[in-house]
């Protein structure tokens, strides 16, 4: 299920319950795969078992195609296999129709670069094709008519297929949290806090990376984490980041790496965010999260979307969420006043930046340094010895010192993490006693 590199003409089509009907968002998600919308045609209607629109309707979108030379149409709804085929009859010959999420799994497929984000992918069209697949079973059985309402041969072994496939992706999506995992209780112990960007794309999560990562990219030499990127895009298109970005930034006493994941979108089925919870893990496992929201959103538009991700960060994050209001610079004062008042019951102590202008940064570098889980003071006394000049010069990599005394013995002053701290008095423990 991979879209046509070259992209095409295409007539955005979808139904809806009450007016108004917004096209912004699927119009906006088939440029990103590539397409230019020349039309679009609405309907407000209960849903047509069918046709999904009015068979009118259907009628009133063939002739939309015939005007604009379409080569596909692009449905901002979710259709049955049957709906699917049924509305490709009334079109002309050889134009394609895309339902919302075959559309955003053709987005997921061309910006897939990554090992993890290719089998998730695969995972998620899998996912797609297999109520298609059990469909086709059923009514062939059924109906003992291989090839039923155009739907394909029936082949029972392709169902079996399809659940085998994706318990092998499932397997080894596991093996790769598994060395993820790894990877980051190594940083853990290495001194870094852990901080994820989540949030609806187009909402400026790599614009705030860079910002906060001062530009300041991992070391290449590092045994990184497979997703790891030195580069974070900032471009105004839908899911630029697909896989995960993390770079290395520096509070007063902190390091901290800062990853940016793929955004949220509205409308996703179970079975597609499900598909990316691998991605999802660097939110799951983060030790702090920054849910990140455009204010110059409509404020219902940030509720629905705050309420969405709240519901997917809460279901298995266990830390705290600070949310993020971006953008500043696109709305005026009162504005941001009154939406930080009506948004109070979800978002009760927002921070206020502007990513694309700089603002507000020091605020946010504040309230993640408060947010992020305690350092422990530690003293150490140390014999004098070589060995010690080790310790002292670790402790400077994976620790914030405060203090180091020279003299017969050397004490050393600092904070870290309560890992790092662990890790230090087992090396002093180590350290060689002074002969009598």
């Amino acid at each position: 299920m991979t879209a046509n590199p070259q992209g095409g003409t295409v007539v955005v089509a979808k139904r809806g319950d009450a007016d108004p009907i917004e096209t912004a968002e699927i119009r906006e998600l088939a440029g990103a795969a590539g397409y230019h919308v020349a039309a679009e045609v609405t309907q407000t209607r209960t849903e047509d078992p069918a046709y999904h629109l009015g068979e009118g309707k259907v009628g009133e979108l063939a002739a939309r195609v015939r005007e604009t030379d379409a080569t596909a149409v692009v449905f901002d709804n979710q259709l049955g296999p049957y709906q699917t085929f049924n509305i490709g009859n009334e079109l002309p010959e050889g134009v394609e129709v895309i339902d919302r999420f075959r559309l955003i799994l053709e987005i997921f497929g061309q910006r897939a670069q990554t090992k993890k984000a290719q089998l998730q992918v695969e995972l998620a069209e899998l996912r797609y094709e297999l109520p298609r697949a059990e469909a086709k079973t059923s009514l062939a059985k059924r109906d003992e008519r291989p090839g039923f309402m155009g739907l394909g041969e029936y082949d029972e072994s392709r169902e079996q297929d399809i659940k085998k496939q994706i318990s092998n992706i499932r397997d080894e999506l596991e093996a790769i949290e598994d060395t993820e995992a790894h990877r980051r209780a190594q940083r853990r112990e290495s001194g870094f806090d852990l901080v994820a960007l989540a949030g609806y794309t187009n909402a400026g999560k790599s614009t705030l990376l860079r910002r906060l990562a001062a530009d300041l990219d991992i070391d290449e030499n590092e045994d990184r984490h497979p997703d790891l990127d030195t580069t974070a895009e900032s471009e105004d298109r839908l899911f630029t980041t697909l896989g995960t970005t993390t770079r290395r930034t520096e509070l007063e006493k902190r390091d901290v790496l800062v990853t940016d994941t793929v955004g949220f979108i509205s409308d996703l089925p179970h079975w597609l965010v499900e598909s990316f919870k691998s991605t999802l893990s660097e939110v799951y496992r983060a030790d702090l999260v920054l849910l990140v929201v455009d204010v110059s959103d409509p404020v219902e538009e940030i509720r629905e979307k705050l309420v969405t991700s709240h519901d997917t960060l809460y279901e298995r994050n266990e830390a705290p969420i600070v949310t993020v209001l971006n953008k500043i610079d696109e709305v005026t004062d009162e504005e941001l006043v009154e939406k930080r008042e009506a948004l109070s019951a979800l978002a009760p102590a927002p921070v206020a930046v502007s990513a694309k202008e700089g603002l507000g940064l020091d605020r946010l570098r504040s309230r993640i340094d408060s947010e992020l889980p305690d350092y422990e003071h530690e003293r150490l006394v140390l014999p004098m010895a070589d060995e010690t000049m080790s310790l002292v010069s670790w402790l400077h990599d994976h620790a914030f010192v405060e203090d180091v005394d020279y003299g017969d013995q050397v004490v050393v002053e600092f904070e870290a993490r309560p890992a790092v701290v662990e890790q230090s008095r087992a090396k002093a423990s180590e350290l060689p006693t002074p002969a009598e």
